[in-house]
């Protein structure tokens, strides 16, 4: 969701961004204003004199101003962190019964189960990764099922088998998973 969100909100602010420069741009080089265009010459100021201390004597302008500028930047500060968070699980807290633990790294573990599920029968490719905390990992997996394969007999053997070996393996109490099934399409090809 976040995702597209993101792209969503990057598209329209490089649209808005393209349109003003280009129309900036093109004003700029002599063309006519467009009717839209708050200015009328290529020689005109963007804030003239008058706009730039018209509220200036009046006591809220300056808090507004503020407060508009730091929620703009709390908005961008939040969109930056969740575009820059980790999207996967580094490592998993292993518990190794002695009342330590020890850190298995989050891809092995992601790559044991993306091969025991490939192993399947009737799957065609499988990719695993895992998000959460590391004592609470969550399991994303894809598969991409051949077209004669039942989707359910294919996630029952997915769960107790690659799920339930990486949940034990691992030491977890629960190991929560959204699998996502696919269908292959096969081209026809030209038989001799």
């Amino acid at each position: 969701m976040l995702r597209v969100v993101n792209r969503v909100f990057l598209g329209l602010v490089g649209l808005v961004l393209l349109v003003l420069g280009g129309s900036v741009l093109a004003v700029g080089l002599g063309a006519p204003a467009p009717s839209w265009w708050i200015h009328h010459d290529r020689h005109d100021v963007l804030l003239s004199e008058a706009e730039r201390t018209r509220w200036r004597d009046d006591g809220w302008w300056w808090p507004v101003v503020i407060a508009v500028l730091a929620v703009l930047l709390l908005l961008a500060l939040w969109w930056l962190v969740s575009v820059l968070r980790r999207r996967r699980l580094a490592e998993v807290l292993v518990d190794t019964g002695d009342g330590e633990g020890a850190l298995v790294r989050g891809r092995a573990l992601e790559n044991v189960l993306t091969e025991e599920a490939g192993r399947i029968d009737g799957v065609d490719r499988s990719h695993a990764h895992l998000t959460g905390r590391r004592s609470a990992p969550e399991a994303h997996v894809r598969l991409a099922l051949e077209p004669q394969v039942d989707p359910g007999a294919a996630l029952n053997d997915f769960t107790t088998g690659a799920l339930t070996h990486a949940r034990t393996s691992a030491g977890l109490a629960s190991l929560p998973a959204e699998v996502r099934l696919r269908g292959v399409r096969h081209h026809a090809e030209r038989v001799s």
